[in-house]
């Protein structure tokens, strides 16, 4: 059985789609999910909340500007779930960026997969790219996860991103081994000791960490 992971997106069986579409909703939020059915465009995997039925899992959308880019959710059996995928890499979505940015951000995943790394988009860029419809916003930044298998690799990454992208600001999640993401941001600032906490997260919540031991074993867990 595939594991689930933060930013993993599910694309629906037909039947799927029948089981999410019988739900009671606005006229709005049908209108959106019908388009998604007729589509066949998928939905990304979310938090986990613990009162799911046995066999459920929980999905949901950002939708685009033409439906108030409302964030929608379902539960439905996993058996719905035709196949599990990722968002599309970073390589792939250039062409949807600003031309200033392409250069810089091509060195960035160049450089991350020189680490052994790669970069996926996600929120509205990446569902910009997958849907090919409006999500992003004048100004939005540009979310990237990157998986990471040690604290070596999530230094190193972190220290790309840092670097930036021209005119689009990044933003995004280091995910570790076992679905533990942490924000590059508060990562660099919690190694460079400025602060004292680090929030991590995770499909079933997140909690807060003050030890980089806390880390140490969780690429041989893997």
């Amino acid at each position: 059985m595939t594991p689930l992971h933060r930013h993993q997106i599910a694309w629906l069986s037909r039947d799927g789609w029948h089981h999410v579409l019988a739900r009671d909703r606005d006229d709005e939020a049908r209108d959106c999910l019908r388009h998604w059915a007729l589509q066949r465009l998928p939905l990304v995997v979310t938090r986990q909340p613990e009162q799911l039925r046995d066999g459920e899992i929980a999905l949901g959308l950002s939708a685009p500007a033409r439906w108030q880019r409302r964030r929608m959710a379902v539960q439905l059996p996993r058996a719905a779930v035709a196949y599990f995928d990722e968002f599309p890499g970073l390589a792939r979505l250039l062409g949807q960026l600003p031309a200033p940015a392409r250069m810089p951000l091509r060195r960035l995943a160049q450089a991350l997969q020189a680490h052994g790394m790669a970069a996926r988009p996600y929120g509205s860029h990446g569902w910009q790219a997958l849907t090919g419809m409006e999500h992003v916003r004048p100004g939005s930044d540009l979310d990237l996860w990157v998986g990471v298998s040690s604290i070596e690799q999530a230094d190193a990454a972190a220290a790309l991103l840092a670097d930036g992208a021209g005119p689009v600001r990044l933003d995004g999640e280091l995910v570790f081994p076992g679905d533990e993401a942490v924000a590059w941001r508060e990562w660099q600032a919690w190694r460079g000791g400025h602060t004292r906490l680090l929030l991590v997260k995770g499909l079933a919540g997140a909690f807060t960490v003050r030890s980089l031991s806390h880390f140490e074993p969780l690429a041989v867990a893997a």
